[in-house]
């Protein structure tokens, strides 16, 4: 089913045609942008779709406010992840790492086949985090011409997220606190109000992440189902459509500042 949305945004590479695609990646200090998601389980409360949604409109808004002074497209998003820690809830769609990692070096090689001089990944899910960056390598050496970048979009939120957010630290991991505002804000029709129900992530070792905002030394392996009986985990229950149109704003902007100087620094 194509989108009646499709080609609506100056930004998208889908509603454009071939020549205009190779028009704007011939412009000095071209970007191409590649938004990454996942179809996995969010919880009672939130869409499967959650990460592509978030990362699809927070790169959307951030681009479309550069558009005017920056040559850059950005492709539909490659909607599968690397989830496979949610597979015992249901409803959730992963790929195998490697087959993932072979997706997302193809599509920018080819994509890559139109001279842009900058390519960036950007990564709405957690558990490709390390896809992306193994991504952003690799293409980088056989693309040497290419400035090649990979981001995952929360981590541009560490200035002004805590300047929103009730929720302590352990409220915004997986379908807490900060993606359903954002839902709300942007697809409240997707949101199961009366069903919003998560599990405050109290760590269990020191040095391990337990926070989108707050980070660790230690990488733990763990499935989902292991801190969460809903399948989300967080504060879900203290977000507002408020707070999520507060954060998509200033992630967009945050987006289209970076977008702003990896440009110049490119031309």
């Amino acid at each position: 089913m194509i989108s009646e949305t499709l080609g609506s945004s100056a930004v998208e590479w889908a509603g454009k045609p071939y020549t205009e695609i190779v028009d704007i990646a011939e412009e000095e200090g071209s970007v191409l942008v590649i938004p990454v998601g996942s179809l996995e389980q969010h919880g009672y409360h939130l869409p499967t779709a959650t990460d592509t949604i978030l990362v699809d409109a927070i790169i959307g808004g951030g681009a479309e406010r550069v558009v005017d002074d920056i040559p850059i497209v950005v492709t539909p998003p490659v909607w599968t992840g690397y989830s496979p820690h949610h597979m015992s809830f249901g409803g959730t769609v992963t790929a195998d790492y490697d087959t993932l990692l072979d997706v997302l070096e193809e599509t920018a090689a080819a994509a890559l086949e139109n001279p842009f001089d900058v390519c960036l990944f950007v990564n709405g899910h957690g558990g490709n985090r390390s896809l992306i960056g193994a991504a952003t390598n690799a293409v980088g050496h056989d693309h040497p011409d290419v400035e090649l970048f990979g981001l995952t979009y929360f981590t541009l939120g560490a200035d002004f997220v805590p300047e929103i957010r009730d929720s302590d630290i352990g409220g915004i991991v997986h379908g807490g606190e900060l993606e359903t505002a954002m839902i709300q804000h942007l697809r409240p029709e997707l949101v199961r109000e009366d069903k919003i129900e998560g599990t405050h992530l109290d760590k269990p070792y020191s040095l391990m992440s337990n926070d989108l905002m707050e980070g660790g030394a230690l990488g733990v392996s763990a499935e989902m189902h292991q801190y969460t009986d809903s399948g989300a985990i967080g504060d879900p229950e203290l977000a507002t459509a408020e707070k999520g149109k507060a954060a998509y704003e200033q992630y967009c902007e945050a987006m289209a500042e970076l977008l702003r100087e990896i440009h110049e620094k490119n031309r």
